[in-house]
């Protein structure tokens, strides 16, 4: 699928990996519907990069919000051919602290953030895909989802965050064969330590600590670099049922 033909959902797409990847995107050619709560910033997002951008302020853990986010990139653009889930929150607390046993309401939140948040999303923008006029070898769309290296080496105090990420990776084989049937294809990117607004403010030391824990290059990841991966897996046909880590080769202790 060229960019230049997609029609993008990007959960989250006001800052961070989110906003990258529309970026990248619409300088592909692409036109973006950005879901986010963040109104002033998502408004500004796309008021900056012009008529082939939308805001929609989105809870993406609400079906009613979802569906009316997705009506509301239909209504614009006629069709939905691609969906970045980059919304997500990263709350730190142990199984057992100091405090007690790890809030179980916190826990549920980030469930619901990072993983029924995702699955909402792209399960209303497959409806929408699935009525797209088939492409090159029947392809309708391409939904990709944001994993982590959490998945594979969570930290201390990451178990909720990591529990999502885990289970976006172990999602997407099963729905990339239940979508097949109607040529939508799905990938995840598992990103390392990247450099988005959650590492601002921490300090030159906290920063270089983080990098030189990357194998190379010994720096943080750039968002651009994310917005990069999720395009090459939207025009790369034979990307499917995969997720790609892209983390310099990290592997955290």
């Amino acid at each position: 699928m060229q960019l230049s033909d997609t029609v993008a959902v990007i959960t989250g797409g006001a800052s961070g990996l989110g906003e990258a990847t529309v970026r990248d995107f619409v300088e592909g050619g692409a036109r973006v519907a950005i879901f986010d709560m963040n109104e002033e910033r998502g408004t500004a997002v796309a008021d900056e990069l012009g008529e082939n951008v939308i805001f929609n302020k989105v809870d993406v853990t609400s079906e009613e919000d979802v569906q009316t986010g997705v009506n509301a990139a239909m209504a614009a653009f006629g069709k939905i051919t691609a969906n970045v889930n980059c919304a997500g929150i990263a709350l730190a607390q142990k199984t057992l602290g100091k405090e007690g046993p790890h809030t179980l309401s916190m826990f549920k939140k980030t469930i619901d953030i990072n993983l029924t948040g995702t699955f909402n999303t792209f399960r209303l923008c497959a409806e929408q895909m699935a009525k797209n006029e088939p492409g090159e070898d029947g392809e309708r769309g391409v939904i990709v989802n944001t994993a982590s290296v959490a998945a594979y080496d969570g930290q201390k105090g990451q178990v909720a965050y990591a529990a999502t990420k885990g289970a976006i990776v172990g999602m997407t084989l099963p729905v990339a064969r239940d979508l097949a049937f109607y040529g939508i294809r799905i990938c995840a990117i598992a990103p390392g330590i990247f450099y988005t607004p959650l590492f601002e403010g921490l300090g030159e030391e906290v920063f270089n600590s983080l990098s030189s824990q990357v194998t190379f290059p010994k720096r943080l990841g750039k968002p651009s670099e994310f917005g990069a991966m999720a395009r090459t897996i939207v025009e790369s046909p034979y990307m499917n049922g995969e997720t790609v880590r892209l983390d310099g080769g990290i592997r955290l202790p």
